[in-house]
């Protein structure tokens, strides 16, 4: 069966919160059958590490119970970044696969830092905790050294998953372009730290995200019931990225929603990227260089939504009342990452306000923070909003309303699935959008001048 002729795809999409298998029509991109479960760090052993074992076992069932039924043609996978997987000689991970949340020794962070390239080699800031895959492997090799010589083989996250599928060992440049310090995208080469640490021969050969690795091992074959090709697979926000890429013309955002909120600025430069206030460069799935910026506003949503309890529509009924009486959230609410960095989070004029305010002002801080990032890259055109906060219409009217321009708005859980079933070769009719233009709300750019200055 050729590529053209896949009727459907299915999706590993393995998150930062959860794990999900999505079996997608080629035609209309539609998710025809979704299974999923949490994803659980272990929080025992040499440090914080995915459960892989109970992902895998999760993965294998789901592919098995979807090949009977809808069915499927091929395998494609996405995944969350700032991870990497370890291989011993026999093929098994020699060293769990570290949760990119884990934060390291005063002592190692400080011997990284001495190490690391620098922004203008990279376009990768120094981000907290794990979240440079570079510091990752420094930490890895500096503790555990024993452990450490014992690996043969180092593949991004997307790319470890293909390879327990297929047998077949690879990288690929949006998991090695997203922060991990490893990979120069001017040169599209790696990076100095490459070879400063020592794991150049490490490395697994870089194949295009496009690839079809091989089909699935005959056991697993002879588990699910089914041999498909598998495809080497994607960075999850560059998944989300990749839909745009194919059906529209820069200059435009992409704003990507889900655990963090990532911004690209499709057709700009990197001239004027501040890796003080997390402003990057991914890669997109062709090898380019996209400037990017980023919080994360998935979980400071869910922290501020338990907080907050249930609201229902007349949140947004709520927006001219906090604007009126200067209700504010500043950031951050997650620390350690976005635009405003070291800064802690403070209500202002909140002490009576209704949960329906508290609600309107927490969607006007996701708004605010959403708009300073896209600032950042010098992001023009539309702004496409993909994701759980493309379902966030008060949201969505307040970023219109700041940017100033249109925000076109893909519903359905996640992007990312769509985005990885690209690779297999199909290309489905865009499916339905939301434009929401920019309006005029009384007292808001008086409002945000007065947010802006409070998080000076």
């Amino acid at each position: 069966m050729t590529a053209s002729s896949y009727r459907r795809i299915a999706v590993l999409d393995i998150g930062k919160t959860n794990a999900k298998v999505v079996v997608l029509d080629s035609g209309t991109g539609a998710e025809i059958a979704v299974l999923k479960q949490p994803n659980i760090a272990i929080k025992t052993g040499p440090y914080p590490h995915y459960d892989i074992e109970a992902l895998w076992a999760f993965a294998l069932d789901a592919l098995k119970r979807l090949a009977r039924e809808p069915g499927f043609d091929a395998i494609s996978i996405t995944t969350h970044g700032a991870a990497a997987a370890l291989i011993g000689r026999d093929g098994a991970l020699a060293m769990p696969v570290i949760d990119y949340e884990h934060e390291y020794p005063q002592e190692i962070r400080d011997a990284y830092m001495r190490l690391r390239p620098s922004f203008d080699e990279t376009f990768s800031p120094r981000l907290a905790m794990g979240l440079n895959v570079g510091a990752q492997l420094h930490y890895q090799k500096t503790a555990f050294p024993e452990e450490f010589a014992k690996v043969t083989t180092i593949v991004t996250y997307a790319q470890y998953w293909a390879a327990r599928l297929t047998g077949v060992a690879a990288n690929e440049l949006t998991s090695l372009g997203c922060h991990t310090d490893l990979w120069n995208p001017k040169t599209s080469s790696y990076s100095s730290l490459v070879d400063r640490l020592g794991i150049r021969d490490l490395m697994a050969p870089i194949r295009s995200a496009f690839d079809a690795l091989g089909p699935v091992l005959p056991d697993i074959a002879d588990d699910i019931g089914i041999s498909v090709p598998v495809y080497c697979g994607i960075h999850d926000s560059n998944a989300s990225l990749l839909p745009h890429l194919v059906h529209r013309d820069a200059p435009f955002a992409v704003v990507s929603t889900g655990t963090w909120v990532i911004s690209f600025g499709v057709g700009g430069d990197l001239d004027h990227l501040d890796p003080k206030r997390d402003a990057l460069a991914n890669v997109d799935a062709y090898g380019r260089a996209v400037p990017s910026s980023r919080f994360m506003g998935g979980r400071e949503f869910e922290i501020l939504s338990a907080e907050i309890g249930p609201i229902d529509e007349k949140a947004a009924q709520a927006i001219g009342p906090v604007i009126g009486k200067g209700i504010m959230l500043l950031a951050n609410i997650a620390s350690g990452s976005g635009p405003f960095p070291g800064k802690a989070s403070r209500w202002i004029g909140a002490e009576e306000a209704s949960r329906e305010e508290r609600f309107a002002a927490a969607c006007l801080y996701l708004a605010l923070m959403t708009e300073a990032c896209l600032g950042l890259i010098g992001a023009k055109g539309p702004v496409i909003v993909e994701g759980p906060f493309a379902l966030n219409g008060t949201y969505l009217k307040l970023l219109a309303a700041l940017a100033g321009r249109d925000v076109i708005a893909v519903p359905g859980s996640t992007g990312t699935s769509q985005g990885a079933a690209l690779l297999t070769g199909i290309r489905p009719v865009s499916g339905a959008q939301t434009h929401v233009p920019p309006t005029d709300i009384p007292g808001l750019k008086a409002y945000r001048d007065r947010w802006f200055s409070a998080m000076e």
